[in-house]
């Protein structure tokens, strides 16, 4: 006859105990799982587009009103709207004096004119003398006269702009720095580092062409980037994705910020050396960079005026993916870009630059 293990009171409540100890922890690792997958979104509004985020953690409200507020403090500083921004006083001082800037915006200028000195000048952050008589986006977009981008163009050089300290300055009255350009890519990266400040596990921020990725997407899985069709216009269709687990994409895309005229239409990629739209075959560019959102913007620009076999250079250069769609719809990436791009449409071929 077998023998029946018994317990004495103490024995009992000790291994009852046990049991609802272990009980207790798989219910807070489920929790605790089930609470990082949760997410927060919202949509807020910025330099003319709409900042979208998705943020997980526990911090993900605060995190995400924090990234909010210093998107905000970044538009004040850089934005040619309020004469009161750092950028509009810079300008307002060209020719004539060195001005006092806050050091975020100095960061941002460098980070501008390093992309300017690597592609030649092919990204320029002083091109604003030539672009403001398009006036892409506005409400009198036109084509200037040739005499009018003659007299501009020789006050277009990243050359001009001169960094010392915390103080900046242009060498001549007509200089004038422009930071639109890179401005959704600088808002991603306040967006990441206002997640990375608050305790938020880890977030997605996009502003118009824009994206910035910070942590682990919950699950594992990498974050997927749609990679949009430059044949649609203001309604984009995706020809595929980008799948990355970290760092910013940005697209230069000849569909936006354009108009016709005289059955011409003219985008507002413009080549800083002649003042005029880059006409070179491409359409569209895409890069993906792991540093900076405001990098990504300006490498973007400067790899479409640079053209196919010059912006795969650059792109090494920085240890950038880059993607070049042309308008006979071939695709050209490069290899950082091999494992990490996706195609889903028929309609395109891709070629390793």
């Amino acid at each position: 006859m077998k023998k029946v293990l018994e317990l004495s009171p103490k024995k009992l409540a000790a291994v009852l105990t046990g049991v609802l100890i272990l009980v207790l922890a798989l219910l807070a690792a489920i929790f605790l799982r089930y609470d990082a997958a949760r997410h927060y979104e919202c949509t807020n509004y910025a330099f003319g587009t709409y900042i979208q985020q998705t943020v997980y953690g526990k911090a993900r409200e605060q995190a995400a009103a924090s990234a909010a507020a210093a998107i905000g403090d970044l538009e004040d500083r850089i934005s040619l709207q309020g004469e009161d921004s750092d950028i509009a006083k810079l300008d307002a001082e060209a020719g004539s004096d060195w001005t006092q800037l806050n050091e975020k915006t100095v960061s941002l200028l460098n980070t501008c004119l390093d992309v300017a000195e690597k592609s030649g000048g092919a990204y320029d952050p002083t091109l604003y003398p030539v672009a403001s008589l398009w006036d892409f986006g506005g409400l009198s977009s036109r084509v200037p006269d040739r005499s009018e981008v003659e007299k501009f163009l020789p006050y277009v050089g990243y050359e001009n702009l001169r960094i010392d300290g915390n103080k900046a300055s242009l060498k001549y009255h007509s200089n004038a720095a422009d930071l639109s350009a890179v401005e959704n890519g600088a808002a991603c990266d306040e967006g990441t580092a206002a997640y990375r400040s608050a305790g938020a596990s880890a977030g997605l921020i996009a502003a118009g062409r824009s994206v910035g990725v910070y942590g682990r997407k919950p699950g594992g899985k990498p974050w997927s980037i749609a990679v949009q069709s430059p044949q649609n216009g203001k309604d984009p269709a995706s020809i595929g994705s980008l799948e990355i687990g970290s760092g910013f994409v940005s697209t230069a895309d000849s569909s936006e910020n354009s108009f016709r005229s005289g059955g011409v239409t003219y985008h507002s990629l413009l080549n800083p050396k002649t003042g005029y739209p880059e006409n070179n075959g491409l359409v569209s560019v895409t890069v993906w960079y792991e540093k900076s959102g405001a990098a990504a913007d300006a490498l973007a620009r400067a790899c479409f005026v640079l053209g196919p076999e010059k912006a795969l250079a650059l792109a090494e250069r920085y240890g950038a993916g880059v993607l070049l769609i042309d308008g006979q719809n071939k695709i050209v990436i490069n290899g950082r870009m091999q494992d990490a791009f996706h195609l889903a449409s028929s309609s395109y071929t891709v070629k390793r630059g």
